[in-house]
């Protein structure tokens, strides 16, 4: 099966087919709508064979279908018909969860993707569970405004990279993970990963992808 692989972001939506060794993008940000989105792949993606499309979407999705508009984006992306849209069978999951599917290795790991956003996800013996940890409440804001991409341009590096080892803390504590990843571009941001992380790839997102079409790998909990 020739899958697509569809990674939409605050910044880029990346993708990547079954078979291909690189990846290719296009800006996104706050005026992207969903239609548009879709014409961006397809023309960027013209070339390429797939008969079924993964899509990781950043915001909270329930069998498949995204419940609420993504905070980076322009809104319509709720009610929005994908698989119309592509003229294929469409798999949507929460981006965080998309990269937690294929950074997992087994037992209870936490993910936690430094982007646009906070990213998180947690995949438990198997089950991959998508959360909205960014958004609770931290100082005068929450873990997002503090360790996503405006945390970083407000307080610079050197503040962001302590928020992060504060915040990646307190989520440890809370969560009791076996295995913590940390993914997202702006890891490569860190000096050193906080204690009891290990770095996540942003190919990770394309290898969950493509395992969403996989028999007998973990899948995100409807």
């Amino acid at each position: 099966m020739n899958v697509l692989v569809v990674d939409v972001g605050g910044t880029h939506v990346k993708i990547l087919a079954t078979g291909k060794a690189e990846h290719r993008e296009f800006p996104s940000g706050p005026a992207l709508t969903a239609e548009q989105m879709v014409r961006g792949v397809k023309d960027l993606a013209a070339d390429w064979k797939y008969e079924v499309v993964s899509i990781g979407y950043p915001g909270p999705v329930l069998h498949c279908c995204p419940i609420a508009e993504p905070h980076n984006l322009a809104p319509g992306w709720v009610g929005f018909d994908y698989g119309a849209a592509f003229g294929c069978p469409v798999k949507i999951v929460n981006d965080a969860a998309m990269q937690a599917l294929g950074s997992y290795k087994g037992g209870k790991m936490l993910f936690l993707g430094l982007g646009t956003g906070l990213g998180t996800a947690m995949v438990v013996d198997g089950i991959v569970e998508p959360m909205e940890l960014g958004h609770l409440p931290y100082k005068k804001g929450t873990f997002e405004d503090y360790v996503g991409i405006r945390g970083l341009d407000r307080v610079g590096k050197k503040k962001w990279r302590q928020y992060v080892a504060d915040i990646v803390a307190l989520l440890i504590a809370a969560l009791e993970p076996d295995d913590v990843v940390l993914g997202g571009g702006n890891v490569k941001k860190l000096k050193e990963l906080p204690p009891r992380c290990r770095p996540g790839d942003n190919a990770n997102a394309f290898l969950g992808g493509f395992r969403l079409w996989e028999e007998g790998t973990p899948k995100p909990k409807s």
